[in-house]
């Protein structure tokens, strides 16, 4: 006889991976946490790293993605829409872009805020959710509750398929 599978994943269960080109990584505590190349995206989750891809973005990063980086981000984007779950999460907030001014010598080039805010805009619209976190604790803690709840999405489809048992 099979044993029966608890109701419930627990988060120790839930093997992050963390892309091994990822500059600054997230904290993703409670959740495990391995280091590894992924084909797209930053974080993943080992089993179902053809389900989900999260790409995380600090403020700057992404300032760079829609300005001199904008063609090589636009074909990880491409790769992005190939995952069912697919995530932009950026390290501010709608009003932190809103509130800059093309001038501001943090943002890089003549990338103004409109064009930042459309891009993400477009992105969105292209089928790829953007999370904005507000900075690198949050976005720690925002992805690991994204990946826990994909991982845990998918053990309740694989419980209910098989009827609780292993």
């Amino acid at each position: 006889m099979n044993a029966k599978l608890p109701a419930k994943l627990d988060p120790s269960q839930v093997v992050c991976i963390i892309d091994s080109r990822e500059q600054n990584a997230l904290n993703l505590e409670p959740l495990t946490s391995v280091t590894s190349t992924l084909p797209t995206g930053d974080y993943s989750i080992r089993g179902l790293e053809h389900v989900v891809a999260i790409e995380r973005k600090s403020l700057d990063d992404l300032v760079g993605c829609v300005g001199r980086d904008r063609e090589r981000f636009e074909r990880e984007v491409q790769r992005l829409l190939a995952y069912p779950v697919r995530i932009l999460v950026v390290e501010s907030s709608w009003e932190a872009i809103e509130s800059h001014e093309p001038i501001n010598p943090q943002w890089r080039g003549k990338v103004t805020r409109e064009a930042v805010l459309g891009s993400l805009m477009g992105w969105q619209a292209a089928g790829l959710s953007v999370h904005m976190a507000g900075d690198h604790q949050r976005a720690g803690k925002h992805v690991a509750r994204l990946l826990y709840h994909v991982a845990n999405r998918r053990y309740r489809e694989l419980r209910a398929l098989t009827g609780g048992e292993s």
